[in-house]
């Protein structure tokens, strides 16, 4: 009797532990409209912002300078729930200009960003 007992204590305790979900309050308050600014990447290039390789940025007529990037304002305008449950966000300039001259917005993968400080909020 008593085993019985200890197991389903250890199976309800087991149940509302995997019930209690933490959530990053950062990532809720990401909205359509939030101005965020980028950061400096942890590498020499982006990993988690999906900018355009050198090659299309001059092929469309821009100018590939990522020293620039970093501390540029961008507005979120869309988000993208992958399969894997990865939350996308297409990232526009503030100030209305295009990236590098040539790219009018540029996809993040949003959890990853943020906590990479690829993104910051502002």
């Amino acid at each position: 009797m008593k085993k019985l007992i200890f197991v389903f204590l250890f199976l309800v305790s087991t149940l509302y532990s995997n019930a209690q979900e933490t959530k990053d309050p950062l990532l809720q308050e990401v909205q359509l409209g939030i101005e965020m600014e980028i950061g400096h990447p942890e590498s020499s290039t982006y990993n988690y912002i999906e900018f355009p390789r050198p090659n299309f940025i001059i092929k469309r007529g821009g100018i590939a300078n990522f020293n620039r990037v970093p501390g540029t304002k961008v507005v979120v305008v869309a988000f993208k729930e992958k399969k894997d449950g990865t939350r996308w966000v297409r990232l526009k300039r503030a100030d209305g200009k295009r990236f590098f001259g040539s790219h009018p917005s540029v996809m993040a993968d949003l959890n990853k960003a943020l906590s990479s400080g690829e993104l910051q909020s502002i």
